[in-house]
Parts: C-alpha cells; structure tokens; sequence
C-alpha cells in the first residue's frame, strides 16, 4: 500500500516528482538581509521602549516626591527610581553611538559587540530595578475612615 505523500506550499506531482512551487505575482523576490539597517531598526525600537520607561520612572518619582519623605520606603524608592533614570540615560546615549556606527565596518565589529552586550546587560538591571520599585509601590495606602 502506498503512502500518500501531500505538499502543503506547492504543486505535487502524483508520480513522485520534486515539487514546483507556486508563483505569486505579488510576492517580491528575496534580498539579502542588510544587517546595518537591521541594527538601525533594532536600536531605534529599543530606544522608543526606553523612552516609554524614562517617562514611567520620571512620573514615579514625582509621585515619591508629593509623598513625602513620610511614605512607605521613600527612601529605597528614590533610590531605584534615580538609578534606573541613570541607567536609562546611558543605555539611550550607547544606543546613539551604536546607531550611528557602521555595521559594514569589521574594524567596529569589536567595540559594537561590547557596547551591544553593555546596554544589554544595563536593560537587565533596570528591568530588576524597575520590578523592585513596583514590589515597594508609589501609591500611598488610603487611610480607612
């Protein structure tokens, strides 16, 4: 008994031949990956989600501050706030600089490399400092009447 063999993204010929893959007219021919434009793309999206944070952190600590220094962990607050704002600041220069350098290059494979894995492990940090600061909270606990 012969198994049937179906082909789910082209022509099947019955009699075993290879498969002629369909064509379709809209479709435009592949190209060969453009890694600068790639790492452009990645970067400026990394950015804009650190951009997003920056204004996160910043409206948390002016909440912090309206507070008071009387609130619930005022202090460990304005410190993980203030150094996720730091850290936020230099991930955004790094990810300036490795925008603005050519991929292409070999002789800057090196130090993007580096500056990549740095901002990488920044982005680790913060996201560690920002579970902190959402663990301690910024809302003050409304007082039952």
């Amino acid at each position: 008994m012969a198994t049937e063999h179906l082909e789910m993204n082209g022509d099947a010929d019955p009699n075993g031949e290879a498969e002629v893959p369909l064509r379709d007219p809209w479709r435009r021919q592949p190209r060969p990956l453009n890694m600068n434009h790639y790492a452009n793309k990645k970067s400026a999206a990394e950015s804009m989600l650190d951009v997003a944070l920056l204004m996160a952190n910043a409206s948390q600590l002016k909440a912090v501050l309206q507070q008071g220094p009387d609130s619930n962990f005022y202090v460990p607050l304005i410190t993980f706030i203030s150094i996720s704002l730091i850290l936020q600041v230099v991930v955004g220069v790094m990810l300036i600089f490795i925008v603005k350098w050519n991929l292409n290059d070999e002789s800057m494979h090196y130090k993007l490399n580096i500056m990549e894995n740095v901002a990488t492990a920044f982005v680790f940090v913060i996201v560690v400092i920002n579970v902190f600061i959402t663990a301690f909270g910024v809302q003050q606990p409304i007082p039952s009447a």
